[in-house]
Order: C-alpha cells, then sequence, then structure tokens
C-alpha cells in the first residue's frame, strides 16, 4: 500500500510541475493539456534521466534522479510562466471542476487496476519474465544503456524506454522490481484513461457541444474497456444457441478455434473454459490455400491490461495519446510560426517542432512501431492547417514533406544512443499474397467500433460537404495499387528459397498458379476489403471536399505565442477534419496487412497484424466515442431511435467481454494473500531460488551462470530475471528476435552445459573467464537439466546456501 500511495503522490507531484509547461507549449487546446501532463512529465524528465546517464552526466541513482528532476521543475516553473494574461494557476481555479474529474479518473483507474492485479500479481508465463527482467536490469544498472539480463556483456537490444520509465518510479520510491512491474501497468492504465479523457473533452469541446466534463468520460470507456466482440460470442456459445447437438452451422461457417465444437454441458450463460478469455486476442483466422491455420495476434487494450503483459505497445499508451494531443495543437493552429532552414522553411514555431520531436522520439523508443503513425498524424495535422490558412496547392505537399523528413530525423538523432546498441530483426517487406482478412473475423475485431464509426460518418453528410466520387476512387485506387504492389513483390521474390517452400507448401508448382487461387480467395473473403474501402473512401470523400470548400479561404489567424486559448479555438476550424484523419489513418493501419508485412522471426503477418491493429483500435476508439455523443446530441430524424438503439446494442456486446472476463482472469478475486509482487510466486514455489535472489541483491553487480535453454517461455533464466544481474544466456528464443541472429550469443548454450558437466576444472575456469562470470548457482534447475559435476567447484568459496541450492563465488581477476 505504501508503494501505491508514493507513485501516486510522485505522479501527481510530476504532474503539477509540467504542467505550467504544457500550459505553455499547449494553448490551442481548451483543456490546455491538463490531462496529458503527467504523461508529459513523466516523458521529459526520463528524457532528460536517460540522456544524462547515456553520457555518463549523471548516474543511475538516487542523486541523478533527484537533479534531472530538478532540472525539469525550474524549467517547466520558470518558462512556463509565459506572457499570457491568464496564469496556470488561474486557469486550474477558473476550471476546477474538470480538473476534479480529471484527478478522480486518473485515481479510481490507478488504484482500480492495482486492485485487480494484486489478486494475479504473477510475473509468469508469456512476456512477463522478460518484462520484468529488463525492469530488475534498469535498477542494478548503473548507466545506460541497461545490462541486458539474459546475455552478459551485451546492453537490451530492445525499445527499453518503458523500462527506463518504470526504473525511475521504482528507484525514486524505493520500490522493488516486482511490486513496480504491476504498479507500471496499473500506471498506464490510469494515465491512459486520463490522456483519452482529455482529449475526448477537448474535441467535444471544440465542436461547441454544450456540456463536455461527463460526455468525455466515454472516451476512457471506448479506449479501454469497450472490448471486440468474441466475448458476446462465448455468451452465445455457451448458450448453445446456434447448435443442434454437434451440428452448428454457424459455428461451422465462422470457423473459429474453440468455438467451432459443441458447447460444454449443462447449458449456461457464463464461459468456463480454461483461459477462454485469451481466444479473444485471436479472432483473426489464417488459413492458407491446404486449409492450415496460422495463428495472428490481435489485442486490444482491454485484453492487454487484463493479461498485464508490460509490453511496449502497453507502455507506450498514454505517450501515444500525448502525441495525438500534440497533433491536435498543431491543427488549430497553437504553433503559429517559422522555421527558417535557409534552402526551405517550416511554418511552425521553434518550441513546436521541439516538443514534437522529443515527444515522437520518446514514443518510438518506448514502441517504434508508434513512430510512424503519429508522425503521420502531426503531419497531416500541419498539411490541414496550413490548407485552411492558404488552400490546397503544390506547396503543401513541400510542406509536408520537408516537415516529416526533419521531425522524423530529430525524433531519431534526439535519441541517438539507444539506436547505436539497437539491433531489429525486421528485413524488410513480405508480401500477403494468401492471407485475406474475412469480413466476419473483421467485424468481430472491430465492430464495436465500426457501429459508431459508420453512424458518425453518415451523420455527417448533414454537416459537412462531401466529394464521394474523388474519396472513393482514392480509396480504392489505393487498394488496388497494394494489391498490385502485392502481387508485382510477389512474384519478384519468386525464386527466393522461402517463397518457393512457400509455393510448394501451398500445393501449387508456380508463382502464377498461387496468384490466381489467391485472388480468387480475395473476392470469395471480400466483406474485410469492402469494409475498409467504405471507411476510407467516406473519410477521403469529407477530407478532399473540406480542402476545395476552403482552397481559396484566407484566415488570418492570431499569434499562439500572445492569443488566449478562447480567441484560438474560435480561429480555428471544427474539430471533424482531424478526426477524419484518425479515421484515415486507422484505417490505412488495418488496410496494410491485407498486402504487406514486415520481415520478422515469426515469418508470417502476426507481428504487423498485432501492432497495426492495437494502434488503429486507439485512434478509432477515440472518434468512436466523439461519435457516440454526437449520434445522441446531435442526430436528427425518423431513423434516429433506431441509430441509437443499435449503437447502444453493440456497445453493449462489446461491454459482454470485461464484464465476464475480469473475474475469471483473477479468479473470481478469490486470493488469500492479495500483493502487488510479480516476485512473489518465487519464494512460494521455489523458496531456495527466492532465497538466492534476496542474497545477490546485496552483492556487487556480476554475471551469473545458471540453467539456460534455447527455448522462450520457460522456467529458465530465473536468477537473472529476478535479480537484475546478467547471466550467461536466458531465453534463446527471444534473443534471436532481438538480435535478428545468432552471432551474437551462438554456442553459449553448449558453453554452459560444459561449465556444469565436465571434470576439468581447467576448462571450466576457461568458460568462467570468457563470460567474467561472478556467481555460479547450482540449484535444483540446473540438476535437472545437466548432469552436474559440483566436485570442480571446491576450488571456489561457497558465499550462500540453501537447502540444496549453493552460489559460489568466483574470484575477480585482474
Amino acid at each position: 500500500m505504501i508503494n501505491f500511495i508514493l507513485w501516486y503522490l510522485l505522479i501527481t507531484a510530476l504532474g503539477f510541475l509540467t504542467f505550467p509547461l504544457a500550459y505553455r507549449l499547449l494553448p490551442a487546446l481548451p483543456e490546455r493539456g491538463y490531462a496529458l501532463s503527467r504523461a508529459l512529465g513523466l516523458l521529459l524528465w526520463g528524457f532528460i534521466f536517460w540522456l544524462a546517464a547515456s553520457f555518463g552526466l549523471a548516474r543511475n541513482d538516487l542523486a541523478g534522479l533527484f537533479a534531472t528532476l530538478l532540472i525539469l521543475a525550474v524549467f517547466s516553473l520558470w518558462w512556463g510562466r509565459g506572457v499570457e494574461s491568464e496564469s496556470p494557476l488561474h486557469w486550474l481555479k477558473k476550471h476546477r471542476g474538470y480538473v476534479l474529474v480529471v484527478e478522480i479518473l486518473f485515481l479510481l483507474a490507478f488504484a482500480g487496476l492495482a486492485f485487480v492485479r494484486s489478486h494475479a500479481p504473477e510475473a509468469l508465463g508469456t512476456e512477463k519474465p522478460m518484462e520484468l527482467a529488463f525492469i530488475n536490469a534498469v535498477l542494478r544498472s548503473e548507466t545506460f544503456p541497461p545490462n541486458d539480463p539474459w546475455l552478459s556483456g551485451y546492453a537490451i537490444s530492445y525499445y527499453y524506454f518503458g523500462y527506463v520509465l518504470t526504473g525511475m518510479m521504482a528507484k525514486f520510491t524505493a520500490t522493488s522490481g516486482g511490486v513496480a512491474f504491476n504498479l507500471m501497468i496499473a500506471l498506464v492504465f490510469g494515465m491512459s484513461a486520463a490522456g483519452a479523457y482529455g482529449l475526448l473533452y477537448n474535441f467535444l469541446t471544440l465542436a461547441r457541444k454544450r456540456s463536455a466534463i461527463f460526455p468525455a468520460l466515454l472516451g476512457p470507456l471506448f479506449l479501454l474497456i469497450v472490448s471486440n466482440l468474441e466475448g458476446f460470442l462465448e455468451v452465445l456459445h455457451r448458450l448453445g444457441i446456434g447448435w443442434n447437438g454437434s451440428s452448428g452451422p454457424f459455428w461451422a461457417w465462422l470457423n473459429m478455434r474453440d468455438l467451432s465444437t459443441p458447447p460444454a454441458q449443462p447449458l449456461g450463460w457464463i464461459p468456463e473454459r480454461f483461459w477462454w478469455w485469451w481466444r479473444a486476442s485471436r479472432v483473426v483466422h489464417d488459413y492458407d490455400l491446404q486449409g492450415i491455420f496460422r495463428e495472428i495476434i490481435d489485442e486490444f487494450p482491454f485484453f492487454s491490461y487484463l493479461l498485464a503483459d508490460l509490453h511496449p505497445h502497453v507502455l507506450a499508451m498514454p505517450f501515444g495519446l500525448l502525441a495525438v494531443g500534440l497533433a491536435l495543437n498543431l491543427y488549430l493552429g497553437g504553433w503559429a510560426g517559422e522555421i527558417n532552414l535557409r534552402l526551405t522553411k517550416i511554418p511552425l514555431a521553434p518550441r513546436g517542432f521541439v516538443i514534437l520531436a522529443v515527444v515522437l522520439g520518446g514514443v518510438a523508443f518506448l514502441n517504434t512501431w508508434d513512430l510512424p503513425v503519429y508522425l503521420a498524424l502531426t503531419g497531416l495535422g500541419l498539411a490541414f492547417y496550413r490548407i485552411r490558412q492558404y488552400g490546397w496547392a503544390w506547396a503543401r505537399l513541400e510542406e509536408l514533406g520537408v516537415f516529416g523528413f526533419t521531425l522524423g530525423l530529430s525524433a531519431i538523432l534526439l535519441y541517438f544512443p539507444f539506436y547505436v546498441s539497437f539491433s531489429s530483426q525486421a528485413g524488410g517487406i513480405l508480401p500477403n499474397i494468401v492471407f485475406p482478412t474475412r469480413g466476419a473475423y473483421l467485424w468481430i475485431m472491430f465492430g464495436s467500433l465500426f457501429v459508431p464509426l459508420f453512424l458518425f460518418l453518415l451523420h455527417l453528410r448533414s454537416k459537412l460537404p462531401a466529394n464521394l466520387r474523388l474519396g472513393f476512387g482514392l480509396a480504392l485506387g489505393l487498394t488496388l495499387l497494394l494489391w498490385l504492389f502485392s502481387s508485382i513483390l510477389g512474384l519478384a521474390l519468386a525464386n527466393t528459397d522461402a517463397i518457393r517452400q512457400f509455393i510448394t507448401s501451398q500445393g501449387a508448382t508456380g508463382a502464377g498458379e498461387v496468384l490466381r487461387a489467391a485472388t480468387l480467395r480475395r473476392f470469395e473473403f471480400i466483406g474485410g476489403l469492402t469494409t475498409l474501402v467504405l471507411l476510407l473512401g467516406m473519410s477521403a470523400a469529407y477530407l478532399t471536399a473540406i480542402r476545395a470548400e476552403e482552397q481559396n479561404a484566407s484566415v488570418e489567424q492570431p499569434s499562439s505565442e500572445s492569443a488566449p486559448a478562447g480567441q484560438l479555438a474560435q480561429a480555428a476550424e471544427t474539430p471533424l477534419p482531424f478526426l477524419l484523419l484518425m479515421i484515415l489513418l486507422g484505417g490505412l493501419m488495418v488496410l496494410a496487412p491485407e498486402f504487406v508485412y514486415l520481415r520478422d522471426g515469426f515469418g508470417n503477418r502476426m507481428n504487423t497484424v498485432f501492432k497495426f491493429y492495437y494502434q488503429a483500435w486507439a485512434l478509432w476508439s477515440l472518434v468512436a466515442a466523439f461519435g457516440f455523443v454526437t449520434i445522441f446530441s446531435e442526430m436528427r430524424g425518423w431513423l434516429t431511435w433506431a441509430a441509437r438503439i443499435v449503437l447502444l446494442l453493440v456497445t453493449v456486446m462489446g461491454l459482454a467481454y470485461p464484464v465476464l472476463s475480469l473475474p475469471s482472469r483473477v479468479n473470481y478475486f478469490q486470493s488469500e494473500e492479495p500483493t502487488l509482487d510479480a516476485s512473489g510466486y518465487l519464494a512460494r514455489y521455489a523458496p531456495a531460488d527466492a532465497a538466492v535472489v534476496e542474497f545477490l541483491a546485496d552483492q556487487p553487480w556480476g554475471v551469473v551462470a545458471e540453467a539456460s535453454t534455447k527455448d522462450s517461455y520457460t522456467e529458465y533464466a530465473r536468477i537473472a530475471t529476478n535479480s537484475g544481474l546478467a547471466n550467461i544466456m536466458g531465453w534463446g528464443g527471444h534473443q534471436l528476435q532481438w538480435r535478428g541472429g545468432s552471432e551474437a550469443f551462438g554456442g553459449r548454450q553448449e558453453d554452459i552445459r560444459l561449465l556444469y558437466e565436465i571434470p576439468s576444472w581447467e576448462k571450466a575456469s576457461e568458460i568462467l573467464a570468457r563470460y567474467n562470470v561472478r556467481y555460479v548457482v547450482i540449484g535444483d534447475l540446473e540438476r535437472r537439466t545437466y548432469q552436474v559435476n559440483e566436485q570442480k567447484f571446491i576450488n571456489l568459496p561457497e558465499i550462500f546456501r540453501s537447502g540444496d541450492t549453493v552460489v559460489y563465488l568466483v574470484p575477480e581477476r585482474p
């Protein structure tokens, strides 16, 4: 409990310290970035601290944290004073109702998920051991980049900024890595709830809704709680609807694993299959031309927080929302000004460019997959701001290109030390030839968002002009272009070994035969593409009409340096074009893996779908929430009540999953001793190993020799994971993903086996020296894995023993 209170006080103080800076930086937002100030403060503090520790200007200790926090506080309070007539303090008093709602929402979200995690805290299974290992490695590393806990002698080769932020919060509050694991997932949830609320409040206020304080609560609801429709299907399946004995034509047509078999008897309402809630993250099913199933990941936020893997796509969420807020401020003209680059100019105030580069660079460091979409949203925000001013011309494309390139490059250069030690498994683009997404799967995945989005787009026909021919022409043309590109790329790669093996596996004799069969399949499963073309076409139709309508307009914008927020908001246009851009970008993220995917260690489009769909959900959910409010407050006509009823029904269907899955995930809150310690399981299941970890916590940093495996998702690497010390090698499969090859760790597993099994002390000593091993652990796992020859280790002093588990100390070498 004390750790939770300390984290709450620290992040709240950080938010208030940073708000003057947000207030000055975001003049066009009605709420001046208050709901985003916690995320902004944590990112800026993390950037300053990480940069200082990376260049040796500060150490990864409490003194370094205090010094960098002081720098941020002084700068925020000094520079945030600004030149406006209304001070940040006066604004807080004037908007205390809004401030109170934000604070209550954040506290409830933070405390609520922390309570949930206390009933299922273990960092066991899935990616949790890796994430816990990274947190503990950050805590034990004196400088950055942090040591790789699963590969001695190397730095972490992963986007680790989120774990640095976690370590900072933990070190500042004297929190263990295990407790920090669960507090950070709860903190990210709380900041995301506040950020989604603030963004929707801005959208609704700019759209001149009468009262936005309470309707804005739909923002975190749609982003974090509303889920895909798999939970509703689970209820139908459990009730036996659509089944006649062992026959279920609908379920056979749907062809979803676990739902294609008859329901368990007796029938009921609540799904009882073991880990049934896991299936919601696997609703998109890929079957090749031979009918062989390929697993696809399609997480959505509520599932992520339910599973509670502290993975980069989750850690980046509140900072992605921060990027949306910055892009919205740019679109509204909040950074009117100019940067002169001699050869060209960027129509943006320098302060706006700097904060965008820092935040987008941080987003890339948190989760590299997020950079393209938020960079694109920022660039398009600037483009439409300029179009409102001067109309469309080729100069807008030039501005967009220069701005996008310069901003993207700056964002990378600001975090350049990270890229020096980063190796990626990505290896270019591959074509997706035979795996179109069925319309049924796409609607199960996004149906709870599609319905408010399409109703909102239809409602806009009464508010905005639409160039339907151009909009749908662009959407259809882009789809056909991607299809053509995918086909040409497939033919170009037809002679490579991987493609030849794939062609053979499909029972075909050549690439042409596969393309013909794949084309027929695309038309058979055309529902998914049709949905996306409609969504993209309608969004593009409104956007192109806005351009045509305003291209001759001349809008004189007040300076964002001196104008109050209300004047800027009045000068700016409605937020509708920005919302349409969010729909458009989300649609492009979902459309892309229909035809191409990034080449990685998984060998299919699984990871591309996972990351792109997740970004689409973040964008679409906010617009869906805005659409929900709009439909209930503005929609008129005889179809109004029908649309509202449909919208309510689909939203309830989307809430079936969280309502049913949460109690199941935490065993109906029956934990005897709730705790936030993700490492606590070790003391229950392996008390000797837990004792070793506790002992090593007080020892100097050094490399640990322990049992290893080439496989992932195992019990191995438990000492390094829980202590933060580096072992010779941890999960081999993960190292292969992180480093794109085995050059860095080839031969290590054999060396570990020899270290434990060979009788020769001389050869064992050579291995210990090769990896600079400081501690040798021999416990139950080592004895089960190897034929341990322990006699040779009598040459080393025994420094700890717990039962049959022993730790030997290797003397330091000159």
